[in-house]
């Protein structure tokens, strides 16, 4: 048996040769071939044995390691988006139409508002998030609420398709940390912004759903999902912090 900085090897009965090498911090992975080594030589030991500080050493490195696994696994399992900040804000489209609620069918509207309608206007409180894992876009997760209500947007399924809808939360606090694998992930949007205030508004459930508005000239007044680039739907919106107001129906 030869132990160095940078190797180790042992010699084993029976012609079964063990080295391991050039990597310092396998050495915590030594335990689990010294188990079963000494399982293959019938439990009576071989020369590492003789070094008992060096064995202790070992076993404990290997039960670190060991429980370093599990707690990487339990926390993987539990990983989730996490609440950062809230503010609140309002959203209009392309064509300056603002989101009204509807309050007899409990959906959202995107309608040209003049003079004196302007209060109809829905403020949000926009709730921004910490993803569980590092993600390869700018976007941000965040949840929608109606302002002085209990309402989150969600996006789930409607006869097979994502549909936006309007859903009352009684204990908000269930969406301070929303676990990545769970159906919550219906209330979150990822939020790409494409320029100053201007932003698109994706489901976190089913990617490559968007928040949409149609054509003022279309009679379907819902903000409802649609895939991006689908015809006469329009997905981008500027989205103005509380602080900001503008009336909704004049033209950019």
């Amino acid at each position: 048996m030869e132990f160095e900085s940078n190797s180790w090897s042992s010699k084993l009965p029976q012609g079964l040769d063990v080295e391991i090498s050039h990597h310092p911090i396998t050495l915590r992975c030594v335990a689990n071939l010294i188990i079963v080594m000494e399982r293959l030589n019938g439990g009576k030991g071989f020369a590492l044995g003789r070094d008992e500080s060096l064995l202790n050493f070992l076993l404990e490195s290997a039960v670190e390691v060991l429980e370093l696994e599990s707690e990487r696994t339990e926390a993987s399992s539990r990983a989730a988006f996490s609440s950062k900040g809230e503010y609140e804000c309002s959203v209009t489209d392309s064509e300056n139409k603002c989101w009204v609620l509807n309050e007899g069918s409990m959906e959202l509207h995107a309608m040209m508002l003049q003079g004196g309608s302007s209060y109809h206007k829905v403020h949000l409180n926009l709730s921004t998030y910490i993803t569980p894992v590092p993600s390869e876009t700018k976007a941000r997760p965040v949840a929608l609420g109606i302002k002085g209500s209990n309402l989150y947007l969600s996006c789930i399924t409607s006869e097979g398709t994502p549909t936006l809808h309007l859903e009352e939360v009684a204990d908000k606090e269930q969406l301070k940390s929303i676990n990545h694998e769970s159906d919550m992930v219906r209330f979150l949007f990822y939020k790409q912004d494409t320029g100053v205030d201007i932003s698109t508004l994706e489901s976190a459930h089913y990617r490559n759903w968007f928040i949409s508005t149609a054509l003022q000239q279309d009679n379907t007044k819902m903000v409802n999902m649609c895939q991006s680039a689908t015809p006469n739907r329009f997905t981008t919106f500027t989205v103005q912090h509380g602080a900001v107001e503008s009336d909704c129906g004049k033209r950019p």
